[in-house]
């Protein structure tokens, strides 16, 4: 199999390096942009050398899709015994968490990041489970796709016209100490499908019709790497301008504050471009919801509380900061808020108030954005695409 290109997030050291220093466990993630580019045989490769090294390696999760390189690559690493749960009259396999962590290996390979967990398991998602076992003190190197990274999901769903029901939060990746883009041209990954080494024949034909089209995966590839890119970016220190700190006065951290309300089912489209817009700027964002005398727990029906919840819950899986206000004065409390925790940007929704109120300035997105003085404000305008 031809060996990917491999973009390194992180130090130049190798990942046993990093392991010395591991009080809680590290992880390591190998980046693709689509299924057969070589994620889930580079992490057995990895850890085949790895072990020839003296480290104890063991498989948690491997999913090789009876890819016959791929397989051959397990030779003899040990397998924790999935954990079988019935469901609904059949019995399904998922990762035994506690038999990895009551083995307690030095590394355990998970692949399959994004998959959601049958119901009776430990945790509804794996990347949770990823994160008890690194909370464990066990370190982790696992695979997963650039199109189930969370704040890409709309531009991904639009790109590729296919709706990713399943994701990752950004916040795994941002906590990962090492990661691995695994590249490979699009025309070789088109004849290794072509090949029958992806998919089954019969389904070789469909793939290429719909998600392996060239356009979509040339854009896919550009979005992994440019992921991994800025991963670097933000991973590596600005060492000139420590060592120039007396001569030069650093400029002040411009933080992002996404503005959320009780009611918006579109806030997740929010959510992804102040994660996005914070990865790019290496800050720290903050997700706010003022809570008004209107927004009372005990007057909103419980339909706008669970989308409340469901929406805070997604801000923290993406790296927010969840601050709740209670103000009779929504706007005020906003500007409040970011003049005094250095917010530089504000991520709004596009109104949804009367067109009169527009008009006269009176709808909260207006005052915001003629009160806002001295911030950036980006007002998002949703696509179709994007209302969930």
């Amino acid at each position: 199999m031809e060996k990917p290109l491999e973009i390194m997030k992180g130090k130049p050291e190798d990942f046993l390096d990093l392991l010395q220093q591991a009080k809680k466990g590290r992880l390591k993630v190998f980046l693709g942009f689509a299924a057969g580019v070589g994620k889930t045989y580079q992490m057995l490769k990895e850890a085949q050398a790895l072990r020839s090294r003296g480290v104890d390696v063991v498989i948690g999760y491997i999913e090789t899709h009876n890819r016959p390189e791929t397989h051959a690559q397990i030779q003899d690493l040990e397998i924790v015994p999935r954990k079988k749960i019935e469901y609904r009259g059949v019995v399904i396999e998922e990762m035994d968490v506690d038999g990895v962590i009551a083995r307690n290996p030095q590394i355990a390979l998970v692949d399959e990041v994004a998959h959601t967990n049958v119901p009776g398991s430990r945790n509804k998602r794996r990347y949770q489970d990823i994160l008890q076992i690194l909370e464990n003190g066990i370190n982790v190197i696992c695979a997963f796709n650039i199109q189930h990274l969370e704040s890409l999901n709309n531009l991904v769903e639009r790109t590729v016209e296919i709706a990713i029901r399943e994701t990752v939060p950004d916040s795994l990746l941002k906590q990962a100490d090492q990661v691995v883009t695994v590249d490979l041209a699009v025309e070789d990954l088109l004849d290794r499908l072509r090949a029958g080494k992806i998919y089954s024949p019969e389904k070789v034909e469909w793939a290429l019709t719909n998600f392996f089209q060239n356009d979509h995966l040339s854009a896919l590839r550009e979005l992994a790497l440019r992921e991994v890119a800025e991963s670097l970016e933000r991973a590596t220190p600005a060492l000139g301008a420590k060592k120039n700190q007396s001569q030069h006065p650093v400029k002040p951290v411009r933080r992002v504050m996404v503005c959320i309300a009780s009611a918006s089912p579109r806030a997740l489209v929010l959510l992804r471009k102040g994660s996005r817009l914070a990865g790019k700027l290496n800050t720290h964002w903050f997700a706010v919801y003022v809570e008004t005398p209107q927004d009372d727990p005990l007057l909103i029906d419980s339909k706008t509380q669970r989308l409340l919840m469901s929406t805070l819950e997604t801000a923290r899986e993406l790296g927010a900061e969840v601050v709740r206000l209670q103000s009779s004065d929504p706007v005020g409390s906003l500007l409040e808020f970011a003049m005094s925790h250095g917010v530089g940007d504000i991520i709004i929704g596009r109104s949804n108030q009367p067109w009169w109120k527009q008009t006269l300035g009176l709808s909260p997105v207006h005052r915001l954005i003629n009160e806002a003085m001295g911030f950036d404000v980006h007002v998002v305008s949703y696509d179709e695409d994007d209302r969930k």
